[in-house]
């Protein structure tokens, strides 16, 4: 494949997507990314992708550079995971996006370009945030509370669920408990519908709820 026909290719992409060059140089940008980001094509060609997007990480620190670890990764041609990234938009505010990346290769060139494909989780992140501060809520009742459920569940949780359940309360995403757990997200969701189904609870927050309730993690 040419570049060209690389460039085309994103261009029929939904996910918002463009390409850098190793200096760290945007060279394509789909429509999508225009939608997404509010950067027309003409504005970030040619700029550096940090200074356009100022990517901060989960702890708010910038993890967009000129020598970024996506880079490092692809010139030493290793794995990159998908992450989250909160981004600068051209009106100025701040939006979290989930990123995945394909290295372009043209060996009589020389030339690497790395292709970010990016598609827009602010919904999820506040969700996240949100259960976070319930998991907090619940832990603060539960600490405070005279009387604890000591029920027992219809059937034992096994070593798994109370794994997932303890990650859950350390509210961590489906995502990182996945990939922690070294299972896929529909083993995780079976898991906890058989969680649910043992507590006779209806969602992961009224499981870890329960869960702590009943001194079960």
């Amino acid at each position: 494949m040419l570049e060209a026909e690389l460039f085309a290719f994103l261009e029929r992409t939904a996910d918002a997507a463009f390409a850098v060059t190793r200096e760290g140089q945007i060279c394509s940008w789909n429509q999508a990314a225009e939608r997404l980001f509010g950067y027309s094509s003409a504005d970030v060609l040619n700029r550096a992708c940090y200074e356009v997007l100022d990517g901060h990480g989960a702890l708010g620190t910038q993890v967009c550079s000129g020598d970024c670890s996506v880079q490092q990764c692809a010139a030493q041609k290793l794995q990159i995971p998908d992450f989250d990234l909160e981004v600068k938009t051209r009106s100025g505010e701040r939006l979290w996006v989930n990123v995945s990346t394909l290295v372009f290769e043209e060996p009589r060139r020389d030339r690497r370009l790395v292709v970010h494909l990016a598609r827009d989780i602010s919904r999820r992140r506040r969700s996240e945030e949100l259960l976070a501060k319930m998991l907090e809520i619940s832990k603060e009742i539960v600490a405070v509370s005279d009387h604890h459920t000591r029920a027992a569940p219809v059937s034992p949780l096994t070593d798994q669920e109370q794994r997932i359940l303890r990650l859950f309360a350390k509210a961590k995403n489906s995502s990182e408990i996945a990939r922690e757990l070294g299972i896929t997200l529909p083993t995780l969701r079976n898991h906890l519908h058989s969680i649910n189904e043992k507590l006779r609870t209806h969602n992961r927050l009224e499981a870890v709820m329960h869960a702590m309730q009943r001194g079960l993690i």
